[in-house]
This record gives C-alpha cells, sequence and structure tokens, in this order.
C-alpha cells in the first residue's frame, strides 16, 4: 500500500456526509484502493452518529506522526474538537470554526506534501461561506493561495462538464463571463485530461443566449465566447463550438465529446445530473493538490434517516486508483 494518505474532510457535521461514509467502509470500497484514508474531524461527533445511525465499525485515532502506519482496516481519524448536543442537529453558524480547522489540518498535510490528495464533505454555502466565498472551490484556493483561478469539473469518466460561472445568481452571468475566464478554464481541463485521463480532450463550448443568438447588436458569443475559442484552436487546444445548449445534450453528442464547457452552473449541472445522477465527482482544478468531493450538497432532508445513497462518494474514492 502506498503510504501518502487520502485526506477526507467531514465538512458541516449536520449533513449525510458520515452515513455515506460509513457505508463505504461498511461496503468495503476502501480496502479497493492502494492509500489509506485518513479522516479529518471530530472522534467523539463520529461516533455518536455511528451509535445514532447503528452501524458498528472501528475507529482509530492517530496523529500526524502515525502516518506510516496507516491502513484501511479501520476508519483512521485526526480528532478536531467539536462540541455539540445531538449526533445530528439544525445547521447553524456554530459550526463553522470546527470546519476551518478541519481544513486547516488538511491544507497544512497537503501542504507538506504528507497527504496525497483530499475530498471533503459538503458545507453549507450560507453558514459557512457566508458571501465570503463562491464556493469551496473558490475557498481552497483562496486558501492554497493560488494567483490564478480554479477551474469546477463535474466529472465522469464518460463525459464531464464545468460551469465557466460557478456558484453565483443568473442574473449576473453575462457581467462576471469573460475571455479570460473561459480560456483559463479549458487549459485546466486539457491539462488535467493529458496528466491524468492521459488523453488529449474532445472540448465543447456552449453559447450563453437560447440558439446562441440574441436581439442585441453584439452578444455575449460574439463578444466574449467566440474569441475566447479562436484563442484555444491557436493554442492547438481540441475545442469546437459555440453550441447551443438546449439541444447539445443528445447521445450523439455525449459519445462525440469528453466535455462539455457551459457558462453558467445549471445550464450543464442539470442535464448532467439527470443523465449520471450519483454517478459523478466534483473536480477543483488548478490547485497544488487532487481535490475530490461527492457531487451533492448536505441533504437536511435525509439526515439520520440512512437512506441516502453513497454512490458519488463511492466514485470520489474510486477516482484515485486512476492516480499513481
Amino acid at each position: 500500500m502506498n503510504n501518502k494518505p487520502i485526506l477526507i474532510v467531514l465538512g458541516e457535521p449536520n449533513s449525510v456526509f458520515s452515513e455515506l461514509l460509513f457505508k463505504v467502509f461498511k461496503n468495503k470500497i476502501n480496502k479497493k484502493i492502494n492509500r489509506p484514508l485518513l479522516i479529518i474531524g471530530s472522534e467523539k461527533l463520529l461516533k455518536a452518529q455511528m451509535k445514532a445511525l447503528k452501524y458498528y465499525l472501528n475507529i482509530r485515532k492517530i496523529k500526524f506522526s502515525d502516518n506510516a502506519k496507516l491502513n484501511n482496516k479501520n476508519i483512521n481519524i485526526i480528532d478536531v474538537k467539536y462540541n455539540f448536543k445531538k449526533a445530528f442537529d439544525k445547521i447553524s453558524n456554530k459550526s463553522e470554526k470546527y470546519i476551518n480547522n478541519c481544513f486547516k489540518v488538511a491544507l497544512e498535510l497537503l501542504k507538506k506534501k504528507q497527504a496525497f490528495g483530499l475530498i471533503n464533505g459538503p458545507i453549507s454555502k450560507t453558514h459557512f461561506l457566508k458571501k465570503k466565498y463562491l464556493g469551496i472551490t473558490e475557498y481552497l484556493s483562496r486558501k492554497s493561495n493560488m494567483k490564478k483561478e480554479p477551474t469546477m469539473l463535474i466529472f465522469n469518466p464518460n463525459f464531464s462538464v464545468c460551469p465557466v460561472t460557478t456558484h453565483v445568481p443568473l442574473n449576473k452571468v453575462s457581467k462576471i463571463l469573460s475571455k479570460k475566464k473561459i480560456i483559463n478554464d479549458v487549459i485546466n481541463i486539457n491539462n488535467f485530461y493529458k496528466k491524468i485521463i492521459r488523453i488529449k480532450p474532445k472540448i465543447a463550448i456552449l453559447g450563453l443566449n437560447p440558439h446562441c443568438e440574441s436581439v442585441q447588436k453584439i452578444s455575449e458569443e460574439d463578444n466574449v465566447i467566440k474569441p475566447a475559442i479562436k484563442n484555444l484552436l491557436k493554442n492547438k487546444i481540441n475545442v469546437n463550438g459555440p453550441f447551443s445548449a438546449d439541444t447539445f445534450f443528445c447521445k450523439k453528442n455525449l459519445t462525440s465529446y469528453d466535455v462539455a464547457v457551459g457558462m453558467y452552473h445549471d445550464q450543464v449541472l442539470t442535464p448532467m445530473k439527470t443523465i449520471f445522477n450519483f454517478d459523478a465527482i466534483n473536480l477543483t482544478l488548478g490547485l497544488p493538490f487532487i481535490r475530490v468531493s461527492p457531487d451533492h450538497g448536505i441533504n437536511s432532508i435525509m439526515l439520520g434517516k440512512n437512506k441516502s445513497d453513497p454512490q458519488s462518494l463511492v466514485c470520489s474514492v474510486n477516482f484515485f486508483k486512476k492516480i499513481k
């Protein structure tokens, strides 16, 4: 077994993520990869949630110096203190400091090259990110002192999507959209596929307006998207477009391209989740380490019911099989 662990930050304590983690260990998915998993979060809380959900797994608290002894026989955890009253409770601002501390531990290990990559559980944008960051993608980029913007890729081995503008209101998309951002995202995607997946990807770029047309004299397609495509083609990146989003997600295009780059979040994530359900993961490209998260949120409605689907977390763990 390779020594450097895959870190798993538990994220929002009142989410379904611990349940999904228990299911991964119960089904022995962790034993099918050649790297140890190292959880970062509250040992006490994890045990309370395990008891509430009636799972019976071994949890082993470790310190940084124990990395050489890690294996996947137990749930290895670096304990981060968190005060709570119930195993599962309502989400509040109370968890903000705890989640920050968990990420701080993870980022320090990654900075010291003591870990191979990162999987993180979901967080509440309202209570954790507030208005400081658009999402965890931007949060991790800032905490890692990155100068260039990161790229959000929803990845499936057969087909993936990227929203150029991430978690922003729809009425702000056209203001934020830029030639520079499109070029940056496509370069990050191209580099990822060549380095990790080991193929030169075929990338489709979607328009913003219906049918790539606008009643305005100069549309975003003419002013931003087409110039970006022209620049990328000059740099010998395999791109095509702009395509009208309403007809792009048909079977022919899904088999003809590896990635679709859309201009806003729901333009590409809605069809992606309709097609692949939970069989996809969220990757942040452009960081100095590999960051993956399951493609789902906190799911408060299902909290404590033990009925959530672990498939996206299984995909997140299995993704690391592809990487040497």
